[in-house]
């Protein structure tokens, strides 16, 4: 998702540091696999002990992933702290939803892991190749988009508490099929705001605790756009 760490005011307003105090890209792209590693190492744990740790387990992974997003946002200086307690956390949620779905469609989660790797491969090379260029209206664009579903996704989690649901968002039609594909497509979008940002901040020469900032905005993609591939697939 887009993320407002690195917005122009912050940007405008960055302390000047030192070169070798100011983040780089290739030190946001060491965080970023860092904590993808972390996650991963993390759900393969939590994968295994899936029936004992339940919706608890999950619902608490995706709580402290919350807060330590939102602490990474409002105090981006607490990032490299917040980073692999982020990556950790959901990377618990991610195991046991895994293993729901592997158990509900054998084979799910290796397609829908190398799907979202290989879209992230797809996005990074239509970014660095400049095939597609990140300007502010489709900035705003995806922005928008983003906010979009993620209000309807609100929505949803209201009415479920009520026993009913919004339409057609859990459907397994093609009208369901679409609207998880245009979710999916939204998501991968992300990843062009994630590399710019990157960009963007090594650029202003932000201080070097924004290369975590940057990494968790890129895991965030990651695990939203890997959850919606799930989703996707088990629709089938």
């Amino acid at each position: 998702m887009a993320n407002p760490v690195f917005n122009p005011h912050t940007i405008q307003r960055a302390e000047v540091v030192s070169e070798s105090e100011a983040m780089t890209i290739s030190g946001a792209v060491s965080r970023s696999i860092s904590y993808t590693l972390l996650l991963m190492a993390s759900a393969t744990v939590a994968w295994g002990f899936a029936p004992q740790l339940g919706s608890i387990g999950m619902f608490a992974g995706i709580g402290v992933g919350f807060v330590a997003v939102l602490i990474s946002v409002f105090k981006p200086t607490a990032a490299p702290v917040v980073g692999p307690i982020y990556a950790i956390a959901q990377g618990i949620a991610i195991g046991v939803i895994s293993a729901v779905y592997n158990a509900q469609t054998n084979g799910i989660i290796l397609q829908a892991v190398l799907l979202t790797f290989g879209t992230m491969a797809a996005m990074l090379a239509l970014y660095s190749t400049r095939i597609i260029r990140v300007t502010e209206k489709l900035r705003s664009v995806i922005f928008a988009a983003t906010l979009g579903i993620m209000f309807t996704y609100l929505i949803n989690l209201v009415l479920m508490a009520f026993g009913t649901k919004v339409p057609f968002l859990h459907d397994t039609g093609w009208l369901g099929l679409g609207i998880s594909l245009f979710i999916v497509v939204v998501a991968a979008l992300n990843y062009l705001l994630d590399f710019d940002n990157i960009e963007r901040g090594a650029a202003a020469r932000l201080p070097k605790y924004y290369e975590s900032a940057a990494a968790i905005g890129v895991l965030v993609t990651t695990v939203w756009l890997y959850l919606e591939f799930l989703r996707m697939l088990n629709r089938r």
